[in-house]
């Protein structure tokens, strides 16, 4: 799916539904509101951007109870799933991950997307992982999954997948056959550690891995943990250790949000937006003062 067609006229910018928000449990601790907030306002729009603590069991009933004042959701754990099975359409990475976390709500029902494949590789190469020759994912769950997709789309030819259940992971092989890369799976512990040139965490956070977490971070590349709150975790003290750089999780998710302000706007996360650079500018600067 390349966008949809808004029911508003073309950008939407001052009429149609004006209502947005974060949907997921927990959601106190999001950012989104912040983010969005700061993108929405340098491009003078006057959107609405809330939160909503939103079970997956109840995620339908919400769903049904919004109105055509609402424009679309941003979707966080552990909603990403239903979402995708709820959507009315799926944009590629959300077809290929099974995530949605975007939600453009049309009135022919919501249109998925999945922003965290894009924004976690526009992270990547912001840390200057260009074509990277392997890259090593921590995980099997669907951050896992959306990494596997944003290791593929900054060109590693070889992914390592590493999981606590190496079965869990097993369907990631058939994800990197249609990806055109190699993919293995190991056991998180397997202590046969080859090089690579970047590592993805999509642990939950605070995982400590105790001893394994040193052996990973020697020849592995510089980290970046999609965790964002109590930074440093255990994983970046092991890359610090090792004297390897590591990064969190906040350049994903300032670079997913932008992409959902696109899907907002736009209909389309690939469609950028008119004013980008100063609404990626004031997304950056909220993020660093939260």
């Amino acid at each position: 799916m390349a966008g949809v067609v808004l029911r508003q006229p073309e950008l939407g910018m001052l009429t149609g539904p004006t209502r947005l928000a974060v949907w997921g449990d927990p959601i106190s601790h999001s950012r989104s509101p912040r983010l969005h907030a700061a993108a929405y306002g340098v491009l003078g729009l006057d959107w609405e951007y809330g939160r909503r603590q939103v079970t997956a069991d109840a995620f339908a009933d919400h769903l049904a109870d919004l109105d055509a004042t609402w424009r679309g959701l941003s979707l966080t754990m552990p909603l990403k799933t239903v979402a995708a099975r709820t959507a009315r359409s799926l944009d590629s990475d959300a077809r290929r991950t099974g995530a949605v976390n975007t939600f453009l709500l049309t009135d022919d029902g919501p249109h998925g997307f999945n922003t965290d494949v894009g924004g976690l590789a526009r992270a990547l190469a912001e840390i200057g992982v260009h074509a990277p020759g392997a890259v090593r994912v921590l995980g099997a769950g669907a951050t896992a999954t959306s990494a596997v997709v944003s290791a593929a789309r900054v060109g590693a030819q070889l992914i390592e997948v590493r999981a606590r259940r190496p079965e869990a992971a097993e369907p990631l092989r058939a994800l990197g056959d249609a990806l055109g890369v190699e993919l293995s799976v190991r056991a998180i512990d397997d202590d046969t550690i080859d090089s690579v040139d970047a590592t993805i965490a999509a642990l939950p956070g605070g995982t400590d891995l105790g001893p394994v977490a040193d052996l990973l971070a020697s020849g592995s590349g510089p980290l970046v943990d999609v965790v964002y709150g109590g930074w440093p975790t255990p994983l970046a003290q092991a890359w610090r250790r090792a004297g390897v750089a590591a990064h969190d999780g906040l350049g994903m998710l300032l670079h997913q949000a932008l992409l959902q302000v696109r899907v907002f706007v736009r209909g389309d996360p690939d469609r950028p937006l008119d004013g980008e650079d100063a609404a990626l500018s004031a997304m950056r600067t909220a993020l660093v003062g939260d």
